[in-house]
């Protein structure tokens, strides 16, 4: 224990005696370091904005819509419309156990919705429970989504998208329980949405609509066909099974082939979460070489000092080779001074980076354009890896070197 903290006595000391080149030095590793952090965690901070926007539609689910047919088939011509029911949700249920949630959805607009003198013209979409988890529509507190009764009882219930509420009843005013006029008819409002961010949508963004059970579309407009249908597959992996089933079971009751992509359009969010995938990968596996570059400039700058260090102290080597010191020990004393000029400026880079990535994170917005910074524990080990890798690199090699001196040319240095 005695020899350790002899060998770092020394270390100190001789650091202290060459300031302005130790502060080079570090200054390299150490800016280095925050470039490493700062642009991972920034990488890290895109990956994460990226994929919460395409979330805010749903994740994982896929909507269908009714197309025209593009091939004869069974006797039928081709540029045939199809039209889809709500009860073809029910039969895809049935027929794909693959299939863990699917709702129908009925869609309206410029019917007027009305709050005294505050007219609306918004996106009417009827669905039923299964809906809101999938797209994520949750209710503020106080409120509710549509329930299995509202169904049953075609009831006169109505759920608001949250700049829709603050339109018809205010921002600081409260909207459920009371009542809204959809046309002429009265619907009672369980619930508002609770914000979220949603820069993907397919009729409108959720916060402008207002959602009714189904059943009370139907009654309410009469309306016999659906506008879409959304579902979510059990596993992401099966979203290509899925689709080709549903062209099936579909197809087998509309009379229309099962390869013709026309009669149906789909639309597989997932494929979002792939290019969110492979786009942040590459933005920060680029991120990475930059930050490592800059890193290993610092290295280099640091592998140059151990160079000069082992010539100006060759006469020293020489007195300890001769007194007993193996190469070994003269390998790992000029290593463990690599190291720890490493450390040092790897805890300073981390410190200000953590500052720095704390200091932009207060910027407004900032996730809404470029993504808030994540300093995570990947990002820390992969520093850490590039840091030790460094280390190791820029003080093997001129130590090496001193270990390899001849004892008597050293002496006579």
């Amino acid at each position: 224990m005695s020899a350790f903290s002899g060998t770092f006595s020394e270390i100190f000391l001789y650091l202290r005696q060459y300031k302005s080149r130790t502060a080079m030095t570090l200054f390299g590793l150490i800016w280095g370091t925050v470039t490493v952090i700062v642009l991972l965690a920034f990488g890290a901070g895109v990956r994460v904005s990226m994929s919460k926007n395409m979330h805010g539609m749903g994740e994982g689910i896929a909507i269908v819509w009714p197309g025209r047919t593009s091939v004869a088939y069974k006797g039928y011509g081709r540029d045939r419309g199809i039209r889809l029911r709500a009860e073809d949700a029910d039969i895809l249920r049935r027929e794909i156990p693959e299939i863990e949630a699917i709702s129908p959805e009925y869609s309206k607009w410029n019917t007027p919705v009305r709050v005294g003198e505050q007219i609306l013209r918004p996106n009417i979409s009827g669905s039923i429970p299964e809906y809101a988890p999938m797209r994520n529509v949750w209710p503020q507190p106080g409120g509710r989504w549509l329930n299995d009764p509202d169904l049953k009882a075609r009831k006169r219930v109505a759920f608001l998208g949250y700049k829709a509420k603050e339109f018809l009843f205010g921002k600081e005013s409260e909207a459920v329980g009371k009542y809204i006029l959809v046309g002429d008819s009265p619907f009672l409002v369980v619930g508002v949405l609770k914000e979220k961010t949603q820069p993907s949508s397919y009729n409108a963004r959720d916060e402008d609509r207002v959602f009714i059970p189904s059943t009370t579309f139907e009654s309410t407009f009469g309306n016999r066909y659906i506008e879409n249908l959304v579902y979510k597959p059990r596993n992401a992996a099966q979203a290509k099974m899925v689709q080709s089933r549903i062209y099936e079971v579909l197809g087998k009751k509309y009379i229309f082939d099962p390869k013709d992509e026309q009669a149906l359009g789909i639309w597989d969010t997932t494929e979002m979460d792939k290019f969110v995938f492979f786009f942040s990968l590459g933005l920060n596996i680029f991120m990475l070489i930059i930050g490592a570059l800059t890193l290993t400039v610092g290295g280099i700058g640091l592998a140059n000092i151990m160079y000069v260090v082992v010539q100006e102290r060759t006469r020293e080597i020489g007195v300890r080779r001769s007194i007993g010191a193996r190469q070994k020990h003269i390998m790992s004393q000029f290593m463990t001074e690599a190291f720890l000029i490493v450390g040092i400026g790897g805890i300073i880079g981390f410190t200000i980076s953590m500052l720095l990535i704390k200091l932009i994170s207060l910027i407004p917005k900032i996730d809404e354009y470029v993504g808030r910074p994540v300093l995570s524990l990947k990002v820390a080990l992969i520093t850490i890896v590039i840091l030790s890798l460094v280390g190791f690199l820029s003080g093997f090699f001129p130590a090496r070197r001193a270990a390899r001196l001849n004892v008597a040319d050293c002496l006579r240095a």
